[in-house]
């Protein structure tokens, strides 16, 4: 989440009314999506459409150290669909599904930034991510979680309860992840991050990048971390997907030194 000097003019197929504005900017190359605000809630680059702009974005596919081959993978908040696009192109063996409540949202992603349309491979739904996780057919259904839920003030989490978190690694398969922004006020961080902790078995963070964003990686049961495999795996990481996966194995040592000392 960063903030951005203005936003365009308002287009009528991207307003619908009852959900905040879509609009976009762009500056050097890079097209920004927003909520009528100037805070950027998406980004990418004309020229390399299919890759993940924004380091916070990157560092949301912190699970592929961990699960390499996701069955089901769902995104709460679409963004500018940086990550949907990205794992439905990148992981041809993945279920991979989008749960945004805003219709304009949806609207200009497709319209704008490259996102596909539905098929068998792909879901992305109009609905409230809360209802998603709560549904009990989704539970246990799901190897990858990806949250990055902010409306257009982003103060924080548009979601953030203990019982939202519950409700997040009930999806979860034994052995899923869940990788979350945390940005806004600092009161959130604590806030959401206890009750992060109370719904999983294990949670660590990186360290915070451009404007404050934390992304926090949530494990439904406690990996054993085998530093010298991680670099192994991040080496192919970016091999395979240009992301760069060596510095997320450097913020969990990191993380592990401050907090397990």
């Amino acid at each position: 989440m960063v903030a951005a000097v203005m936003s365009n003019a308002r287009d009528p197929r991207f307003s619908r009314p009852g959900h905040p504005p879509a609009t976009i900017t762009e500056f050097e190359g890079v097209r920004s999506l927003h909520l009528g605000t100037s805070w950027v809630q998406g980004a990418m680059r004309l020229a390399r459409p299919d890759a993940i702009e924004l380091e916070y974005v990157q560092m949301m596919m912190m699970w592929t150290l961990f699960l390499p081959e996701p069955s089901r993978i769902v995104q709460l908040g679409l963004g500018s669909a940086a990550l949907t696009k990205f794992c439905y192109q990148r992981f041809p063996q993945a279920q991979v599904t989008a749960a945004e409540l805003n219709p304009n949202v949806i609207a200009i992603c497709h319209a704008h930034f490259g996102l596909p349309p539905n098929d068998a491979r792909l879901d992305v739904r109009e609905m409230d991510a809360l209802d998603f996780v709560l549904d009990a057919a989704n539970h246990g259904t799901v190897d990858v979680l990806q949250v990055d839920l902010y409306d257009e003030e982003a103060r924080g989490p548009v979601l953030d309860t203990p019982e939202f978190y519950a409700a997040c690694a009930a999806c979860l398969k034994d052995g899923g992840i869940m990788t979350a922004n945390v940005f806004g006020d600092f009161s959130n961080y604590d806030k959401n991050l206890d009750a992060m902790r109370e719904a999983f078995d294990a949670v660590v963070w990186l360290p915070e990048v451009h404007d404050a964003n934390i992304v926090v990686v949530a494990f439904k049961d406690a990996p054993q971390i085998d530093f010298a495999v991680l670099y192994e795996r991040a080496a192919d990481i970016k091999r395979r997907y240009n992301l760069p996966a060596k510095n997320w194995v450097n913020g969990l040592k990191e993380w592990m030194r401050d907090h397990l000392a």
